[in-house]
């Protein structure tokens, strides 16, 4: 009966005769188990101004909680009649609650080891960038790695003094320490920087040929400066690895555990009780499975695999799992790229760019691979993830998704194009038409604002650069979040950034007919990553037989001001029941 309860035809009852209903159900479940304790709720949330997404107004203020679902919806007063003993309370004090966050597609571990090491998201000179890893080799041994995240070229203030284009040289870190390699990965994921200690250890130097999906920058000599775009990071990153490998295995562990319980405060804090990771390895797998066992973890974690399909032969089986720990735990799709990103000109367009005409992108993953691991995912029903960023990348990952639709018209695959940024219009329809997901990220459009028309031109960029406008008049499930470290992992941000299509320095209103409502964006953080993970009925809204799985903010995200958004606070981020997180505490 509560599952009917919560159902969609429950909630097309009137209001009251919903909560009515409820207490009666509720009572009855009370007399019928003679007044003992567990018969009582575990928490109750009240007084609070509640916007539960599948509906706009609600005659309720309160909020029931049993074994961490909600059970009961209801008015403070009467919901206040069904407190135990051991009932917990939280008076909300009339503040906005709704349901939790959902990050749909960011990189849990890689967000907490960029906070764990260097970090250059707010960092607009090289100088600064510099200076920060001046400090670190000052408090680090000789021959340790030193790692950040977070550069961007295209955010400069000013050009590097030793630079190639925009592009910093190695030589002034170089220069810092011959003892220490240095790799500092940039904000895309796309791209590096290393020292000249850390191309030594790699074995990169002048003879070093660009490997197919990637390029080694290097200057008028044919000597590489440093940068390493795609599939030309692999060395450097190996060679890092092979320096993390030579750790006893459970040093490695910890300081990854550490790294995760980094991210999860952080997302915690910002209102995030579910995060979709678009990408971890094996061993992570594992980890992440272990800890949701043994009850460590604080928010619910949804994870891609993501392994070359050699590498997955006869694993995908056994990595499927749904729900471990509570609903802490899942693995349910695979992770495969066919492009890289647009600021270092790796996005595979249709057309060249606008500022290399003789250049289309880089096409960093073969289809024919990602057709084998399709395969796999379609064997396995397991979802396939595509990371597709230009509109040739895009145009091949759907038609990829339409042969598996083909094959069974009734499917329901809902597999994901992650970021879908650049679009040709006529593929925007298909989205619609084969059930896939555009898996988006709306910080993106405003970050990336300053340099899309100079890498795609006007009419590209206008037509089809973050459609999401376009993509949703067409049907289709828009998923938001902030491919996290590349982007801070606020989804308020990218709430605004949605809304808006504003940023500030430079000021700039990007394609505004491109925006979604209010209530479109705050789907696009709750319901619609829900659906985009198999989760509809289990989160994503306020609706009996779901997760009890909040956020508290100090403002209504549907009727403050509009410059208010990105700094409203978070108040407390509830999961499962609990609070796991106040501003105040």
């Amino acid at each position: 009966m509560v599952d009917y309860l919560g159902s969609k035809i429950f909630y097309k009852m009137k209001p009251i005769t919903k909560y009515l209903k409820n207490l009666l159900l509720f009572s009855c479940l009370c007399l019928a188990g003679c007044g003992e304790e567990k018969n009582f709720l575990d928490s109750i949330y009240t007084n609070a101004e509640i916007y539960p997404v599948v509906e706009k107004k609600v005659a309720y203020d309160a909020i029931g909680v049993k074994d961490g679902k909600i059970s009961m919806l209801g008015t403070t007063e009467d919901l206040l009649l069904h407190k135990g003993e051991n009932t917990l309370v939280h008076d909300m004090n009339g503040q906005f609650l709704m349901a939790g966050f959902i990050e749909g597609h960011g990189h849990y571990s890689g967000l907490g080891k960029s906070l764990q090491n260097l970090n250059f998201l707010a960092d607009t000179s090289w100088q600064q960038i510099t200076a920060k890893v001046d400090a670190k080799i000052s408090e680090t041994e000789p021959g340790e790695w030193i790692y950040g995240r977070g550069w961007h070229q295209e955010k400069f203030t000013k050009v590097p003094e030793e630079a190639l284009g925009k592009y910093p040289t190695h030589t002034s870190i170089s220069e810092l320490s011959k003892d220490h390699p240095v790799i500092l990965i940039h904000a895309s994921g796309h791209s590096l920087f290393a020292n000249e200690k850390a191309m030594e250890l790699a074995g990169v130097n002048k003879e070093t040929p660009d490997p197919v999906g990637g390029k080694i920058i290097r200057n008028n000599s044919g000597e590489a400066i440093g940068v390493f775009e795609e599939r030309a990071m692999t060395p450097i990153r190996n060679a890092y690895q092979e320096y993390l490998n030579e750790m006893p295995e459970e040093k490695r562990k910890e300081i990854w555990k550490d790294a995760i319980k980094i991210a999860e405060e952080e997302c915690l804090s910002k209102g995030i009780t579910s995060f979709q990771d678009a990408g971890s390895k094996f061993h992570e797998l594992k980890w992440y499975e272990e800890m949701a066992r043994n009850g460590e973890h604080n928010l619910r974690l949804w994870v891609m695999v993501r392994h070359s399909a050699a590498e997955m032969e006869n694993k995908l089986s056994d990595l499927r799992m749904l729900d471990v720990g509570d609903g802490f735990y899942t693995c349910r799709a695979v992770k495969s790229e066919l492009d890289g990103a647009l600021g270092a000109h790796g996005a595979w367009l249709l057309e060249p760019y606008s500022d290399k005409k003789d250049f289309h992108g880089q096409n960093t993953t073969e289809v024919s691979e990602v057709e084998k691991i399709a395969q796999m995912a379609y064997d396995n029903e397991m979802q396939l993830c595509v990371h597709a960023i230009g509109d040739k990348a895009n145009r091949a990952t759907l038609d990829i998704f339409e042969s598996y639709k083909n094959k069974d018209k009734s499917a329901d695959l809902r597999w994901r194009v992650e970021h879908a940024q650049h679009l040709h219009v006529d593929d925007i329809p298909r989205f619609k038409e084969i059930g896939a997901i555009a898996s988006m990220q709306g910080i993106h459009c405003t970050s990336d604002a300053p340099f899309v028309e100079t890498r795609l031109g006007h009419e590209r960029a206008s037509e089809g650069a973050y459609a999401w406008r376009s993509l949703l008049d067409a049907g289709a499930v828009v998923v938001n979040g902030t491919d996290a470290p590349v982007e801070d992992v606020n989804p308020l941000a990218s709430i605004y950034a949605s809304i808006t299509r504003k940023r500030k320095n430079p000021e700039m209103e990007f394609i505004p007919e491109q925006v979604m409502t209010r209530e479109e964006a705050l789907y696009s953080y709750t319901m619609a990553p829900a659906f985009a993970g198999f989760e509809e009925d289990k989160k994503g809204s306020i609706e009996i037989g779901k997760y009890a799985d909040f956020v508290v903010l100090d403002k209504n995200i549907l009727t403050c001001k509009e410059d208010e958004i990105e700094n409203i606070d978070v108040l407390h981020t509830i999961v499962a029941g609990k609070i796991r997180y106040s501003k105040n505490q």
